[in-house]
């Protein structure tokens, strides 16, 4: 089995390779999916948010308050550290699970890790891959994606950005790069130039 870490800022366009790659055959495991279940309702993880963050982070119905939480943790550097001391850790549990489950149902599976915040976890997580995968768009159009796509405010936009690591932190951790600069179609292509790469060839 390869495990192939798949990284890039928000609106760079990780769900468009991981989307295509999944096409080729490669299992996804979705650290933003594995996020949410950190924080389930009844999980320890939710326990801990709401010991830390108080109450109104917590909706009526028992579950995580995200926008609210949000407005927390992207406008104060430290509470976003105490944050992820909480979730990085169960993350990486769950991310384990689903990498042994995928090497049970294929010993040559190709396991794609989605996992937007890999600079920021890498100093302190036990990431191990075969290759890191970096997609590239640079800050200013990823900006420009937030606001005309998702309806963000410029200035929410430009906080969600700088919350998160550098472009260059993140090309540092690089062994290839998909460009997504471009159209979605010269995305794909990069991302199938790429994968002809970090992918083994079938036997």
């Amino acid at each position: 089995m390869r495990i192939i870490g798949l990284t890039g800022g928000i609106a760079a366009g990780k769900s468009t390779v991981s989307g295509r790659w999944a096409e080729h055959g490669a299992v996804v495991v979705d650290a933003d999916r594995l996020a949410r279940d950190a924080v389930a309702p009844g999980s320890p993880g939710l326990e801990q948010v709401a010991e830390r963050f108080g109450p109104s982070v917590i909706a009526a119905d028992g579950t995580l308050d995200r926008p609210a939480l949000g407005a927390v943790v992207f406008s104060d550097p430290a509470a976003r550290k105490d944050l992820e001391a909480i979730t990085h850790p169960e993350v990486w549990r769950l991310a384990q699970a689903a990498f042994d489950a995928a090497e049970q149902a294929d010993p040559d599976a190709v396991v794609v890790y989605d996992v937007p915040l890999l600079a920021e976890a890498r100093g302190s997580r036990p990431l191990r891959f075969d290759a890191v995968v970096v997609v590239d768009a640079p800050a200013a159009m990823r900006i420009e994606r937030l606001v005309q796509h998702r309806g963000m405010s410029r200035q929410e936009a430009e906080r969600r950005v700088s919350a998160q690591a550098s472009d260059a932190d993140r090309l540092a951790l690089a062994d290839h790069v998909v460009d997504a600069t471009g159209t979605l179609e010269d995305t794909v292509r990069s991302a199938d130039q790429v994968w002809a790469v970090v992918a083994p060839v079938p036997r």
